[in-house]
């Protein structure tokens, strides 16, 4: 004869509800344990060394020893002889003009005026973060400058490099 066959049931166990499956840590409670303070402070310290780094590292390339040079390598510089006074930047005050110095400009456009050849059109205003233009009023000169957008004059040149022409 065949037997029944027995159902086996597990025993139920009762369910404690005051043990949680996870432990949930409360990020805002001063209840941080010691060994998770060393590891911020070892993580900040060395994000702040990383940084310290790479701002040294900008730095000494931007200087331009890392290309064998500086930046500033080849800087301008001045003249001054008994008929050239200026700079020799020959990229900055490339426009080159001849005339007369006279002083005075033109409703504040200028401190001083360079008469041409060819009347008041040909007039060139100028300022000069270079020259002492007052030396050279009255005098016949070549001057080299930059040339300025003006509002009112013609033509506004700052002057880097003068010299005296003879007569």
């Amino acid at each position: 004869m065949v037997q029944p066959m027995k159902q086996v049931v597990p025993p139920v166990q009762s369910v404690n509800s005051s043990v949680p499956d996870k432990v949930v840590r409360n990020i805002d409670s001063d209840s941080i344990e010691e060994g998770d303070k060393t590891m911020t402070k070892r993580y900040v310290i060395g994000v702040y060394v990383i940084l310290v780094l790479l701002g040294i590292g900008t730095g000494y390339l931007l200087s331009g020893k890392a290309r064998g040079g500086s930046v500033f390598q080849n800087k301008p510089t001045t003249i001054k002889t008994d008929t050239v006074v200026g700079s020799t930047d020959t990229k900055t005050f490339k426009d080159s003009a001849e005339g007369t110095i006279e002083k005075g400009g033109m409703d504040g456009e200028g401190s001083h005026r360079l008469v041409r050849e060819g009347g008041e059109s040909q007039t060139a205003f100028l300022i000069s973060s270079v020259v002492d233009l007052d030396e050279y009023v009255g005098k016949k000169v070549k001057v080299w400058g930059q040339t300025f957008a003006a509002e009112k004059a013609s033509w506004l040149m700052d002057v880097g490099k003068i010299e005296l022409l003879t007569e």
